[in-house]
């Protein structure tokens, strides 16, 4: 059995859960995830909460047995407090700004370096160099933060760039290093 697996998925009060067939729909305070449960994977309602159950113990059911738990867990998480990342931005000049709903950045292009959240997120700047992302979908929040640090990596000479809120960056000694 995984260990994981078998841990039933508590559900808190106010949290809705629909299984229909092999979809499954969380509905929470802060909105509604839905999710395709895989083939062999099962969930059921206990009075414990979500269990979700393997058929047989073959490698592919298995595998996915931790997986669907932890998804399901991390759904009925998203619903009711919701998902956060910080990022922050180390350099001269670099800055980040909300012009209404979007991020604008300064990151020593040419040009400002514009982002549209996705339906389902939201950004907040609390300073120049500090802003987070937020949204119910911990897929999707990290996906989004991904993709903005992406815009300009912490490079490793000076490590100016976009990461993560305490993301550790291994410097390297320049030319000069004797």
């Amino acid at each position: 059995m995984s260990r994981i697996g078998k841990i039933p998925v508590a559900v808190p009060a106010g949290v809705d859960v629909t299984i229909d067939g092999s979809e499954l729909t969380v509905k929470g305070p802060k909105g509604t995830l839905t999710h395709t449960v895989a083939a062999p994977i099962t969930v059921e309602k206990s009075e414990d909460g979500l269990e979700v159950k393997r058929p047989n113990d073959e490698r592919l059911a298995k595998s996915l047995h931790g997986l669907t738990r932890t998804l399901v867990a991390n759904m009925v998480t998203g619903v009711t407090d919701g998902y956060e990342k910080k990022l922050e931005i180390v350099g001269t000049g670099y800055r980040v700004a909300l012009k209404g709903s979007d991020l604008e950045f300064a990151l020593g292009f040419s040009h400002p370096v514009v982002v549209t959240p996705p339906a389902g997120i939201t950004f907040a700047v609390e300073s120049p160099t500090k802003f987070s992302v937020a949204g119910i979908s911990k897929q999707q929040v990290g996906e989004v933060a991904a993709n903005i640090r992406k815009i300009r990596k912490p490079e490793p000479y000076k490590g100016k760039g976009v990461r993560y809120a305490g993301e550790q960056v291994r410097r390297k000694a320049g030319k000069t290093g004797k």
